[in-house]
């Protein structure tokens, strides 16, 4: 299956921005820091994005479902394409050290609406690689065959 435009377009939306959220070169940015410097960008490709940590400010994905359709349990995403799907999750030092980008898959499997996930991690984080860290482990769960995801890709975005 073909990578979906949308997300294309987002994997643009951190290219062209890189120079400002390079996390060689700028080593103090947190994911919301690096969110806010996308966001509208993002948002112009049909993202909904967090604007804070305020629940207002949050973006709910719908995991379970109760009496009269209403939902029950929602997971908090970074963004989410509702057309078509699209999950984003944007994680600074936490990604490999506390294992987020699993919480993320996880999370991602278990949400009703999810197609696609996109999790964006820092290329360096205090001298680790966490970008090759993360592919590595994805490209060992898929060629292990082991374990089926409900999801019809999982993109790993390097910044």
């Amino acid at each position: 299956m073909a990578t979906p435009s949308k997300v294309l377009d987002a994997i643009s939306v951190f290219n062209n921005n890189f120079t400002r959220i390079d996390s060689h070169a700028q080593t103090d940015l947190q994911s919301n820091d690096v969110l806010a410097i996308l966001r509208e960008e993002l948002i112009d490709v049909g993202f909904e994005i967090e604007k804070g940590k305020a629940a207002d400010q949050k973006i709910k994905v719908a995991v379970l479902y109760g009496l009269n359709g209403l939902t029950t349990k929602t997971f908090d995403a970074d963004g989410f394409h509702r057309k078509l799907g699209i999950v984003l999750e944007v994680e600074a030092g936490r990604a490999v050290s506390n294992y987020q980008f699993l919480k993320d898959l996880f999370q991602a499997c278990a949400m009703q609406e999810a197609k696609h996930l996109m999790i964006a991690v820092r290329n360096d984080y205090r001298g680790g690689k966490d970008f090759e860290k993360v592919l590595s482990f994805m490209e060992t769960l898929y060629a292990s065959a082991r374990l089926t995801l409900p999801l019809e890709s999982v993109t790993i975005i390097g910044y």
